[in-house]
């Protein structure tokens, strides 16, 4: 009777991505751990993403910043190895979902514990890109 919801990753956009993508993180962070410089992390990903049929493009410019990597021209992933994840790290990827065309992030911490959390904000609500697409 008190039976929780299961949990339904379809309720999320471009969900079976982020999962692919999170299991990517989890083998990487199993294999590597707590430690390394964000580029270590960055380029290991890269790796496991390409072996699981994913396209990243790293280090892809975007209008004012660098993000770390882009999977399938439709997530942006901010890479971090810090002790905790801090709420500045979630400004930093809400703002680049804001600044661009993508509507999905996930930010990864390859911290002494991982850490992950997903962020979208949709395009509809973005100024700049309505009026771009509307001329």
């Amino acid at each position: 009777m008190n039976e929780k919801p299961l949990y339904h990753a379809s309720l999320y956009k471009h969900s079976e991505l982020t999962e692919q993508i999170i299991g990517a993180f989890y083998a990487v962070y199993s294999t590597l751990g707590y430690g390394f410089l964000e580029e270590v992390y960055e380029k290991a990903m890269d790796i496991e993403l390409k072996k699981r049929g994913l396209i990243p493009a790293t280090q892809m410019p975007i209008e004012v910043y660098y993000t770390d990597i882009v999977v399938n021209d439709l997530v942006i992933l901010e890479l971090k190895a810090v002790k905790t994840l801090v709420v500045e790290h979630e400004a930093q990827l809400l703002n680049y979902l804001k600044a661009t065309p993508f509507e999905v992030g996930l930010l990864l911490n390859f911290g002494p514990k991982p850490e992950t959390k997903r962020r979208s904000f949709d395009n509809v609500r973005k100024e700049w890109l309505v009026a771009k697409n509307k001329s």
